[in-house]
């Protein structure tokens, strides 16, 4: 009977740890996380705060018997090291050996080094925990500002402009979400928020916070200071790797990995945020923080773990945002290849905005804002590769007819889900 041990319980961890069942029922599964709470989604967090769900709708599996009738163990605890060596790891000082190890601790917030940062009244939005100090504070008229307006940023954005709360967004880009759209896209949805009553300063940083009274104050470096009663920080995340320091496995960004989402160790598996994947459209490394990606590497990596063979296509960068009720998305290479040319067409007054990027007659990237209509359609044909000829030349005149172009291609779609 092989031991699985499982490294964090967020979206990969239970994808995989429920893989691993299926696959092997009489083996040991050994889930851990780090939080005093059953395995939950952080991306549901903010509809938390929105009061659409209490903490009980965030939870991955909502039967509370759901992993202990799949014989998968629930440990509480922070690991602080692996020995490679003896194929441990330890959590609170315990050692715990396995005989297969999936590392899929997600990310951890970026703490900008601002003056006050760790002040009474200052929070990241990334637990079930966070979102408790904020709902204090985020009452109805209180005053919030919001460093970050990238793709997190704007998730939180829309949960605390729904609490009617009187807020200010900070961004040190030149556009809203700048690692997820183009500068037209970024400025219309920037637009959209302000019109929406959200005040949105972009170049711009936060250079200190000192308590003021009962509240805060926040000096920007535009020159403008605000008092406010809570400062949220969504200034991005990145790879929660520190504990692997002396684990002797090969890390750059995040933890390298092969296709099959194995480590430098052939027992030691990664999936999700805290990996550094082969991109789909690139070829190079990238670590790429969706949870579509992370699901996906914890299939391969569990198929895998259990004597299976499958390897992933890539990590397609893939991102679909709703702010205060304007769509907007991107897919592969939004911002553009070597070589490659690009079409783009813009309704600012309906805010709607399309960018498709083409390596020779391929798509490879696109940008949208404001349509949901080409979602689907836009990833079949840049996941598949498909070359459409003759309809280069009548999107680069028409990008609207993404679909007729799909349709008469052979329903690309088909290549990368079968």
């Amino acid at each position: 009977m092989m031991k699985h041990v499982i490294l964090g319980n967020g979206p990969a961890g239970v994808i995989a740890a429920e893989t691993i069942r299926q696959r092997a029922p009489n083996d040991q599964i050994v889930l851990i996380g780090s939080e005093d709470a059953p395995p939950y989604s952080r991306m549901a967090i903010p509809y938390l705060l929105m009061g659409n769900i209490d903490e009980s709708g965030t939870y991955l599996r909502k039967d509370p018997k759901h992993f202990e009738q799949l014989k998968i163990e629930l440990v509480q605890g922070k690991a602080s090291s692996i020995d490679v060596a003896s194929k441990k790891i330890v959590v609170e000082g315990k050692p715990i050996p396995f005989d297969k190890l999936l590392i899929a601790t997600g990310s951890t917030p970026i703490r900008p080094p601002i003056p006050g940062i760790d002040l009474p009244g200052v929070h990241t939005c990334w637990t079930l925990e966070d979102a408790r100090s904020i709902a204090k504070l985020a009452k109805p008229g209180s005053r919030v500002l919001q460093m970050g307006a990238g793709f997190i940023g704007c998730i939180i954005l829309e949960a605390l402009a729904t609490q009617k709360v009187d807020l200010t967004v900070v961004e040190m880009g030149d556009r809203m979400v700048p690692r997820m759209m183009t500068a037209t896209a970024g400025s219309m949805i920037k637009s959209w928020v302000q019109k929406k009553g959200v005040q949105v300063y972009t170049d711009t940083k936060v250079q200190e916070i000192t308590s003021a009274g009962s509240g805060l104050s926040v000096k920007l470096s535009n020159g403008v200071a605000i008092e406010v009663d809570l400062v949220i920080s969504a200034t991005g995340v990145r790879p929660n790797i520190d504990f692997l320091s002396s684990s002797g496995l090969e890390i750059d960004r995040g933890i390298l990995v092969n296709e099959c989402m194995q480590t430098t160790e052939a027992d030691i598996y990664a999936a999700g945020d805290v990996t550094e994947s082969i991109d789909f459209s690139t070829g190079v490394r990238i670590v790429n923080a969706i949870q579509p990606n992370a699901a996906e590497q914890a299939r391969i990596a569990a198929i895998n773990m259990t004597g299976g063979e499958t390897q992933t296509l890539g990590s397609l960068q893939i991102n679909v945002l709703d702010t205060l009720g304007l769509i907007s998305f991107s897919f592969g290479l939004w911002s553009g290849a070597s070589g490659g040319d690009f079409v783009e067409m813009l309704d600012s007054e309906g805010h709607k905005y399309i960018r498709l990027e083409f390596l020779g007659d391929v798509i490879v990237g696109a940008n949208c804002v404001g349509t949901t209509e080409h979602i689907g359609v836009l990833r079949g044909l840049i996941q598949g590769k498909v070359a459409l000829g003759e309809w280069k030349a009548i999107l680069m005149q028409e990008p609207t007819k993404i679909m007729e172009a799909y349709l008469a291609k052979g329903q690309a779609q088909s290549t990368w889900m079968n």
